[in-house]
């Protein structure tokens, strides 16, 4: 069932947005989401990811080697009619801190995302993530 609520879905999309590319975890999207909320993105880095809760805390850890971690905001679009919102955006961050996949390497990113956050209701039971996952990797000195 789609959600036609455009004011809703503008305020609980952009609620959720910032809980999650803040590093807030799962604590602070739950309220946005129904509880078992699925996630799928067409990414190597998140491939094991497929519930929305293990996605807000893989971005919470996410800021621990990019303490800098922080998004800009390009496009968001609100779909009454489809019961969904799409958010484009550029997470931009410097692995200055322990924890990535290798020692901190001084090396900056800035990588385009979307996020398609699909509604049931009032909240989120579904987001997909569209993400070239190899150049933001490649950015930051974690892959060839």
């Amino acid at each position: 069932m789609a959600a036609t609520d455009t004011a809703s879905l503008t305020e609980t999309a952009r609620a959720f947005f910032d809980a999650v590319d803040t590093g807030q975890g799962w604590e602070a999207c739950s309220p946005y989401c129904h509880p078992d909320a699925t996630f799928a993105a067409q990414a190597g880095a998140l491939a094991e990811i497929r519930t929305l809760a293990d996605y807000a805390e893989w971005m919470k850890g996410m800021l621990t080697p990019l303490p800098d971690g922080h998004y800009e905001m390009k496009s968001f679009a609100v779909d009454p009619e489809r019961g969904n919102v799409a958010a484009y955006a550029v997470f931009h961050g410097t692995q200055t801190g322990e924890g990535g996949p290798v020692a901190p390497t001084g090396k900056s990113v800035s990588t385009d995302y979307v996020y398609v956050m699909e509604f049931d209701g009032d909240k989120i039971r579904h987001m997909t993530k569209i993400w070239n996952d190899v150049w933001a990797l490649r950015q930051l000195g974690w892959a060839d």
